[in-house]
């Protein structure tokens, strides 16, 4: 019995530090005094320099939630996830927030350790060819040579566009993307296939033959970079997803039929542990969604993406956030 009543006692006390580490992501950020962000590197949303610092619009999200929580947007680490074991800061809950794709967590298996959080970013597939090539649409290029990296799901993309016109195209398979990258600037293939982010990155790269290159405006598929959090507290999970949301609400203009800017959703709620000043101070450090857009993928960056997808939804795009109508 009284073995029982040790053993009762132990699974207890388990239990109760479970449950305080279950609501405890808040009280660790600050307790570190950083919030740890991690996902794999793309061009624009997250940028390992050589002196091993980060930039990116994800990178910035980053800095956005670090000032709502600890007034100072420069408290953040910033991880890559390039391997499988990467993946393991995911599965441990290492990190705090996780900017990740379907794909991803469905390759590593991340789904029951995630709460999947607001959309980020629209990546899609696309297709950059030479300037100065006939084509203006993906469609011109039936009968045509695609370069692309062999097992991507760009592949399956192209073959499903090509399938579904009932057009043939020639394939160009890669498995080093330094060589796909070469064949191309030399025009031994008509075009390449990659993620939009990285074509605008491979854009950069005019080769030894200068070569001038534009993408074609239709992607062949469209998904969402999310902010991932844990599953173990709601808490932190909210407060991740309504900085998201301020930063894509405050670039709403205002009107006569609704509020804009930071009005556009005034998030006062002390349970979340913000004070009331936390929304202004995000914006006051990184801008709203579209200056972060402008300055890591946009006008105002070397990658000249256009808006496209990425635009807020009012302004005929795909961001939308909860607003006060």
């Amino acid at each position: 019995m009284r073995f029982v009543l040790i053993l009762l006692t132990l699974l207890g006390l388990c239990c109760s530090i479970s449950t305080a580490q279950a609501g405890s992501v808040i009280k660790r950020v600050k307790a570190r005094n950083v919030v740890r962000c991690g996902s794999v590197e793309r061009a624009g949303l997250a940028t390992e320099a050589e002196s091993g610092g980060w930039s990116g619009l994800n990178v910035d999200i980053c800095h956005a939630i670090a000032a709502a929580v600890l007034g100072s947007a420069d408290r953040i680490e910033y991880h890559k996830y390039e391997t499988p074991k990467d993946f393991d800061a995911v599965r441990n809950q290492q990190d705090d927030v996780y900017f990740l794709t379907g794909s991803e967590i469905y390759e590593q298996k991340l789904a029951g350790k995630l709460v999947p959080g607001p959309t980020v970013f629209v990546e899609s597939h696309a297709v950059m060819v030479a300037s100065n090539l006939a084509a203006h649409h993906v469609s011109d290029l039936a009968g045509d040579s695609i370069c692309f990296m062999i097992g991507s799901s760009v592949e399956r993309s192209l073959t499903a566009y090509f399938g579904a016109l009932h057009k043939n195209w020639f394939r160009r398979a890669f498995s080093e993307d330094g060589e796909m990258i070469d064949t191309y600037n030399v025009q031994n293939c008509h075009a390449i296939a990659d993620e939009i982010t990285t074509l605008a990155n491979i854009r950069l790269d005019q080769g030894v033959n200068r070569l001038s290159s534009r993408i074609l405006p239709e992607p062949l598929m469209t998904f969402p970079v999310i902010a991932a959090t844990g599953t173990a507290d709601a808490q932190w999970s909210a407060i991740v997803a309504w900085t998201v949301h301020t930063l894509i609400d405050a670039e709403r203009p205002e009107t006569q039929w609704y509020a804009g800017g930071v009005e556009a959703m005034p998030i006062s709620a002390s349970e979340l542990g913000l004070d009331q000043k936390w929304q202004s101070r995000v914006l006051a450090s990184v801008g709203n969604y579209g200056d972060i857009f402008d300055r890591h993928l946009g006008k105002g960056s070397p990658l000249k993406l256009e808006r496209g997808l990425n635009a807020n939804y009012f302004h005929r795009g795909l961001l939308l956030s909860p607003f006060r109508e």
